[in-house]
């Protein structure tokens, strides 16, 4: 199981690349559960990495858009990343969330085929009216993503397993891997969900809040030291 840590600046990058984080993922957690990070950064941090990570990159809690997510997602690839994550909140079933993730792969794969994209949806998708947790694997597949990914949107302490039992994860991890998909699991999980994920044959544990001082994903900054505990445990 790969770990994924979400920074928002070069400072927190290079503690989490200190720290041994498989994929370097770039946010802005002011923009929300997915927020997007602006493309001078993500060039920065992407020049900085030169290659030596996978940096992974969030399009946004998007809306029903697909001309503008897709924009969007070219600008991701563009200023130099090797994931793009599109966070489905603003659609509200599969023909919604498939019309959104047909043009970011397509947008993307045409300017770069060995771009990974990620189809994510939210562990509380039925607080949000957002896409469901089982339409997320559908879209991800018929759309020709490579991942599959949940997460949470509200960030009040909840975490991924507040939302979904083991068996709703255990379903999704499954069915996923059925289609050829990575699975991708974030949502304020820490070091007490690590065996779960694994059991759950789990590709990716995405992180941010557990690896911030203080536990706090807004306030705190990532702390090479919560990296690579998090990542020896793993």
């Amino acid at each position: 199981m790969e770990l994924l840590v979400s920074a928002i600046n070069l400072a927190e990058s290079k503690e989490a690349l200190k720290g041994g984080v498989d994929i370097l993922d770039i946010k802005n957690p002011k923009e929300g559960s997915l927020g997007a990070n602006f493309p001078w950064i993500i060039k920065e941090i992407s020049q900085y990495v030169n290659k030596s990570k996978v940096i992974s990159t969030t399009v946004g809690d998007v809306d029903y858009k697909p001309g503008t997510v897709s924009l969007a997602a070219l600008g991701c690839v563009v200023s130099g990343s090797d994931y793009v994550k599109v966070g489905l909140y603003g659609t509200h079933d599969y023909n919604q969330a498939k019309e959104v993730m047909d043009a970011v792969v397509k947008s993307v794969k045409s300017y770069d085929d060995n771009i990974t994209v990620v189809a994510c949806g939210y562990a509380d998708y039925y607080n949000i009216s957002s896409v469901s947790s089982r339409d997320i694997i559908e879209v991800a597949r018929d759309s020709g993503c490579d991942v599959a990914m949940l997460d949470t949107y509200v960030k009040d302490g909840r975490t991924l397993t507040d939302y979904q039992s083991r068996d709703d994860l255990a379903d999704f991890a499954d069915d996923a891997h059925s289609y050829n998909l990575k699975v991708a699991l974030a949502g304020s999980v820490n070091q007490s969900h690590i065996g779960l994920l694994k059991e759950l044959g789990c590709d990716i544990m995405g992180v941010r809040g557990c690896v911030c001082s203080g536990g706090d994903r807004n306030m705190g900054h990532i702390d090479s030291r919560l990296v690579k505990d998090l990542k020896d445990n793993i």
